[in-house]
């Protein structure tokens, strides 16, 4: 943590020089990577169409869920970029959660999962959700329990899992639903057509932006693939932001490792598409993406951008906006006598 400090601080130092050198295109390249055009292959759960196929049903289940009526498609819609367009999720009762969902779309080229990594892949991240009292309330007995009073979903699992002598499992549950959100990418953004070459792909507004975010010093915490993801940073560098923004009670990471170094800290957001998953920070408390850019300017950055300077950066941000995956509602295989009835309380 304190080297990781230590070379932001370092970045951030560099100001506008940094990037002074080299022309746009070429800076850009060593920073940045386009969205690949396929889905990743996940080495230790390798994916099949009849694999996918399951996830893709499970994702969708609301059956997952005590009360069934939430599935991870709830905090998750497709058809919103991956999110809900809430501050923080609503779930089991019309419980509030601690923290604002994040995109499901390219989280599986983050490094880790959730807002403090707790999760160190998609296939974990999967479970938590399912058991937490404040989301969908359930637990691996009933799941299982219940996946296996579905009759057409003991033919799904063996056929995704074949050889096991009992494929319905909770853990294949998570199996299934990781690969499924694997796939759940989006390519083709103007900044990745430029990044591959096509130099008109931004116009003049969205590569100045590109400039900003570059030499001011945005780069170092959003960089890669994911345009952030990679690695965990204090929210509050230079200025501690609002306490609305960042309320003193969620101290981040530091819950998970109990570190004093890591009181604050949170997993740098993708910038992916993030110009319509509104709202914005773990808290869910800003709205409105220049808001949020003149939050990180001054909480991360200690200055002051002109409002040329946030406009530019919104423009930028708007052209990490990919071709969102085409996904079909799946017709779900339907309950029988023996599966559990809902739970609302």
């Amino acid at each position: 943590m304190k080297k990781r400090a230590l070379l932001l601080f370092a970045l951030l130092c560099l100001g506008n020089s940094a990037f002074a050198a080299d022309d746009l295109t070429t800076q850009a390249k060593k920073l940045f990577k386009p969205i690949p055009s396929k889905a990743p292959s996940l080495k230790e759960n390798p994916a099949t169409a009849a694999k996918i196929d399951l996830g893709r049903k499970l994702f969708f289940d609301p059956r997952l869920s005590s009360s069934q009526l939430i599935s991870c498609n709830t905090c998750h819609n497709v058809g919103l970029f991956g999110a809900d367009l809430q501050e923080t999720a609503v779930g089991h009762g019309w419980q509030k959660g601690p923290r604002n969902s994040p995109t499901v779309f390219n989280a599986v080229f983050d490094a880790a999962q959730f807002w403090d990594g707790r999760a160190k892949d998609l296939q974990t991240q999967a479970k938590g959700p399912v058991q937490a009292n404040v989301e969908m309330n359930s637990n691996p007995e009933l799941v299982v329990k219940t996946l296996k009073s579905i009759p057409g979903y003991g033919p799904l699992f063996r056929a995704a899992f074949p050889g096991q002598k009992d494929p319905v499992s909770f853990d294949n549950m998570a199996r299934a639903i990781e690969v499924f959100e694997a796939t759940l990418i989006t390519p083709s953004s103007p900044f990745d057509r430029f990044l591959q070459g096509d130099t008109k792909a931004l116009n003049a507004a969205q590569k100045r932006g590109l400039k900003v975010f570059m030499n001011k010093g945005c780069a170092p915490c959003h960089a890669g693939v994911n345009v952030g993801g990679a690695d965990y940073y204090p929210f509050g560098v230079r200025e501690a932001p609002a306490t609305e923004i960042r309320p003193s009670g969620d101290t981040g990471r530091f819950m998970v490792t109990n570190t004093e170094s890591d009181r604050y800290v949170f997993k740098a957001p993708s910038l992916r598409n993030v110009a319509f998953t509104q709202p914005y920070f773990h808290s869910g408390k800003v709205w409105k993406l220049r808001d949020a850019v003149a939050v990180m300017a001054s909480a991360q950055l200690g200055i002051k951008l002109s409002d040329h300077e946030v406009d530019d950066t919104v423009a930028f941000l708007h052209a990490l906006t990919g071709k969102e995956p085409r996904i079909a509602y799946p017709l779900l295989p339907p309950s029988s006598d023996t599966t559990p009835q809902p739970k609302l309380k």
